[in-house]
């Protein structure tokens, strides 16, 4: 599969997982309608060319609006102008899934559910029933997109990150998903390749502010 391909498959995965309904295709990937505070609206490109870049950048000046492209923050950055802010670049990895229990302290319990869109939701409670670490996993032409893995600071360096992966992939593994899609932060991308996920291109993005 080309990295356009995977760029498209965790795009469309990331919209599902988060309940996205409004896609349109536009030349080089993809635009979608959040309608959230701050995140209005966000574009992906998986394929462009500098001059389309900067096309982009000079005729986009809605505030709320994001851009993501297969590439690097340097090669953002000199398409676009003042109006926009660079985000942190995103590194988009891949892993087989494999079926097995998620492994957590004594102390904890995972739970996992499935709503009617099949968007899967793993979480890790404490004693007291509060969320502890949790995450997403979203279908998306046979592949499972991962998405928001995250862990409360205060339950951190107990491997509940990585249970949460593990709950996911177990539950897709068992329904015939073989292999995930993340975009991984850098603090995820050291995990994540701990885990066995291999690394294929970066992810930049940028956004204007709404204030």
């Amino acid at each position: 599969m080309s990295r356009a391909d995977l760029v498209s498959v965790w795009s469309r995965g990331w919209a599902r997982a988060r309940g996205i309904r409004a896609v349109e295709n536009i030349p080089g990937g993809f635009r979608f309608d959040v309608g959230r505070p701050g995140h209005r609206v966000r574009y992906v490109l998986h394929t462009w060319e500098p001059a389309y870049l900067r096309e982009i950048g000079r005729h986009i000046v809605t505030p709320g609006t994001w851009l993501k492209i297969d590439g690097s923050a340097d090669d953002l950055r000199a398409a676009l102008g003042s109006q926009w802010r660079m985000f942190e670049t995103h590194y988009l990895m891949s892993a087989p899934l494999s079926a097995g229990p998620a492994a957590v302290p004594r102390s904890y319990r995972v739970e996992v559910e499935a709503d009617q869109s099949r968007v899967v939701t793993a979480t890790v409670v404490d004693r007291t029933g509060a969320v502890a670490a949790s995450g997403r996993l979203a279908p998306a032409g046979g592949f499972g997109v991962l998405d928001q893995v995250e862990t409360d600071p205060e339950h951190r360096r107990l491997g509940l990150g990585t249970a949460v992966v593990q709950a996911l992939s177990d539950h897709a593994a068992r329904r015939g998903v073989r292999f995930g899609i993340l975009a991984a932060t850098d603090d995820g991308h050291a995990l994540y390749r701990a885990l066995g996920w291999t690394a294929h291109t970066e992810l930049a993005s940028a956004f204007i502010p709404e204030s």
